[in-house]
């Protein structure tokens, strides 16, 4: 199979091109005859072992965790695209999501840190709570109007 071109994850991660296979099957869809003879369907897979020596094992391992729904019982990232009838636009677009998953996966979330309520935000809850209950104390109807 021809080399893949490497994925850049971030200025700094990049995933070998020789970590990558690609397999094509059939397409669903429109495509006139090209349905029935052309496979232009692409599933880009990612060998995360292999990957491991150059993006590190702890980088794996986030992208094991968050990406579960889409690794293979070999351990393999997969990512299928069969948007267009070409195969080579779809291998492109294929990558380009990968990208943009490991990406995402890598991507650190900035710590929450706790914050009170503002006196006047307080305050506000309050006075709303106080008209709801105006509302409902006049929906109330007295026994003693009837």
């Amino acid at each position: 199979m021809a080399a893949h071109r490497d994925l850049q994850i971030s200025a700094r991660r990049v995933v070998p091109g020789r970590c990558l296979r690609a397999r094509f099957s059939r397409a669903g869809g429109p495509g006139g005859q090209n349905v029935n003879k052309v496979n232009t369907r692409v599933e880009l897979v990612l060998d995360l072992d292999c990957a491991s020596e150059a993006i590190g094992e702890s980088a794996v391992a986030r992208i094991r965790r968050k990406l579960q729904g889409r690794i293979d019982a070999k351990g393999r990232l997969v990512v299928a695209s069969q948007r267009t009838r070409s195969q080579a636009r779809n291998l492109e677009f294929a990558a380009r999501r990968m990208e943009e998953l490991l990406g995402e996966a890598l991507a650190r979330q900035a710590a929450r840190r706790a914050t009170r309520p503002t006196r006047a935000s307080r305050q506000r809850r309050l006075e709303d709570k106080r008209a709801r209950s105006n509302v409902k104390s006049r929906r109330r109807v007295d026994p003693s109007d009837y």
